[in-house]
């Protein structure tokens, strides 16, 4: 049986690589690495399909240094500590540490990415992770900072019709036929800049028309692309589509679509874990405060799917479904967060004002720490109002209610307590 067409079309070298000029281009930082014949560890970040596990085995064939692949989906802590030792063994004075490659890292618990630490610190290994999520929320802090971040970009339109010339043109199937790339419009939108995503369509169009003479149009490959609506790949193609549509549709309170959409994943054999986990976050992102009991009930499903499994499981995932898709929505929370975020990072480390800081000596009392500070249950209404924010930000505003019924009301009591200050 031969191999996928984009498995095919791997690169081997950073000359037939497409795209990522920024970090692989003459001059970018990673070429400079690679050509000098040492990298430092770090962590490639990106969507599907642009190169992440391809560039790792080139700088692994370009350097000729040992080459050890772990996937997070399938290994545990004893398969890295196996490696390690392995690297360590196999290593000669002197000689460029052994590349351990982990595709989505992401997807390793604390304790397995606390296992590396010490092998990525003391150079037993050179760690390349690779990760479609923010590495900031899924890769402990210590292993982050003993790596550099670098972000892939989804492929441009002018790489992607290099890739697929170079498909029709160089490889040893497709090269046999006459194909004529008449339209590519649908081909891009489908494909989304991810060049897995762009091959396969190929792939499909060509071995859906019997003819040595392929024309390639708009219409034949959304053709094709209708005729297989179960073209659903869980480990990295449709996956992306369809999670979006599925999370949109809750978002825009289309019952229907929501399940139509998780039924598609359903039957394309999506993880039910992953399903309820983006369940939650949609609860808390975009319901939020409009309808606080979603998140009860979003992790009230995940935890069904984890005691019961399939196939009773669907109906728990069907009935959060619904219910979020038709409560009311707010994102107050989420912009909340992110703009508390972006002033952290924006102001600094602020002090925290005297009377907030906590006082369990007689020396930070003699200094005035929690001197003044009014107790809020000593007042009527369990109320007072007091500075609450670092002295040089004490006049802004981060929070911002939205009018739907249940937060107006929280909404209404912040302007009972503070007045003017929370007046949008």
């Amino acid at each position: 049986m031969a191999e996928p067409l984009a498995e095919r079309l791997r690169p081997r070298t950073l000359d037939d690589y497409i795209g990522q000029q920024h970090l692989v281009g003459e001059g970018a930082v990673l070429r400079k690495m690679i050509d000098a014949g040492r990298i430092s560890s770090f962590i490639l970040w990106g969507p599907p399909g642009v190169g992440k596990t391809t560039l790792a085995q080139i700088i692994a064939n370009r350097l000729e240094t040992p080459f050890f692949t772990l996937s997070a989906v399938t290994s545990g802590v004893k398969d890295v500590r196996d490696v390690i030792e392995r690297a360590q063994k196999g290593r000669f004075f002197n000689e460029a540490s052994p590349i351990l490659f982990i595709d989505e890292i992401h997807r390793f618990s604390k304790s397995q990415q606390d296992s590396l630490l010490g092998a990525v610190e003391k150079g037993i290994v050179t760690l390349i992770g690779a990760t479609t999520e923010n590495p900031s929320f899924e890769v402990i802090r210590p292993l982050l900072s003993r790596c550099q971040l670098y972000v892939l970009k989804s492929l441009e339109k002018d790489d992607l019709m290099e890739l697929l010339n170079r498909a029709i043109t160089q490889d040893v199937f497709l090269k046999e036929k006459k194909i004529d790339l008449q339209e590519t419009s649908a081909i891009m939108r489908y494909s989304g800049g991810d060049a897995r995503k762009l091959l396969n369509i190929l792939e499909l169009v060509v071995e859906a028309s019997p003819a040595d003479h392929v024309v390639i149009t708009d219409e034949l490959v959304v053709a094709c692309l209708q005729q297989n609506p179960l073209a659903y790949d869980k480990d990295g193609e449709m996956h992306y589509d369809i999670i979006s549509a599925f999370i949109k549709s809750i978002r825009g309170s289309d019952p229907d679509a929501a399940l139509y959409w998780m039924a598609r994943m359903i039957e394309g054999g999506e993880d039910p874990q992953f399903i309820a986990r983006r369940m939650v976050i949609s609860a808390s992102e975009d319901i939020g405060l409009a309808n606080p009991n979603a998140l009860l009930l979003a992790n009230a499903a995940f935890d069904t799917v984890m005691k019961i499994g399939w196939p009773e499981a669907r109906i728990a995932l069907a009935e959060a479904c619904v219910y979020l898709a038709t409560s009311p929505k707010s994102n107050s929370a989420y912009l909340g967060i992110d703009k508390a975020l972006s002033l952290v990072r924006q102001t600094g480390n602020q002090p925290v004002p005297l009377h907030l800081r906590n006082a369990p000596t007689s020396l930070m009392k003699d200094l005035g720490y929690s001197d003044g500070y009014k107790y809020p249950h000593d007042f009527a209404g369990h109320f007072t109002p007091q500075q609450y924010m670092p002295d040089t930000l004490r006049h802004e505003r981060i929070w911002h209610g939205q009018h739907s019924p249940s937060e107006e009301k929280l909404y209404e009591r912040m302007v009972n307590y503070w007045g003017e200050r929370f007046k949008d």
